[in-house]
């Protein structure tokens, strides 16, 4: 049975009324959303991708450029550790699998077992990238150029205040637990209360 012309222009009228209010929250979000984190990049072993925004925003966020092979890399137990222990508060941690230091992995599949199994590692991990020099990617860019330090060597860590005005750089040695690193990271939170 056809419609009139007014039933149709009613209900679309009522179909864009209930959708206002969505598109109104969406628009808010992307504009309260801090410039550091306006970035996507795929999982590590998935086709998934990930908006930053969408699922960092008004969160303290932790960020580490990670190695397979590396001295460093017994450090993924203590992240995983700390990630557990914060993460009901609001903590997110995300790892940049990275050969900028000859010490990863060249087969995806490999670090991610390193991650996933060795460390069972259950905080976010991108796939590998570069974070160094003119080659790195735009968020480990974004990190040099709000803290001055980009990352000498595997394992460096970068604390992204909720609001993304405020980033701290940690050197590989900073153990995640138990040091000035766990101290801001429990300051962060208590801010963002």
């Amino acid at each position: 049975m056809l419609k009139s012309f007014a039933e149709l222009t009613s209900m679309r009228l009522r179909q864009l009324l209930f959708a206002l209010p969505l598109f109104t929250a969406l628009s808010s979000l992307a504009a309260d959303c801090p410039d550091i984190l306006k970035f996507e990049a795929q999982k590590l072993r998935s086709s998934e991708r990930v908006n930053f925004c969408e699922k960092f925003s008004g969160k303290p966020l932790l960020v580490v450029n990670t190695a397979s092979h590396c001295g460093f890399t017994g450090q993924f137990a203590d992240l995983q550790a700390l990630y557990e222990k914060y993460q009901p508060q609001g903590l997110e941690i995300v790892g940049f699998p990275s050969n900028d230091f000859k010490q990863e992995a060249k087969d995806e599949a490999k670090t991610a077992e390193v991650c996933y199994i060795n460390y069972g590692v259950k905080f976010t991990m991108m796939s590998s990238s570069p974070v160094t020099g003119d080659n790195a990617n735009t968020l480990f860019k974004e990190l040099a150029d709000k803290t001055g330090k980009e990352p000498k060597w595997n394992f460096n860590k970068y604390l992204v205040s909720p609001d993304g005005t405020k980033v701290e750089y940690f050197p590989s040695k900073e153990k995640p637990l138990g040091g000035d690193l766990e101290a801001a990271i429990q300051q962060s939170l208590q801010n963002n209360s």
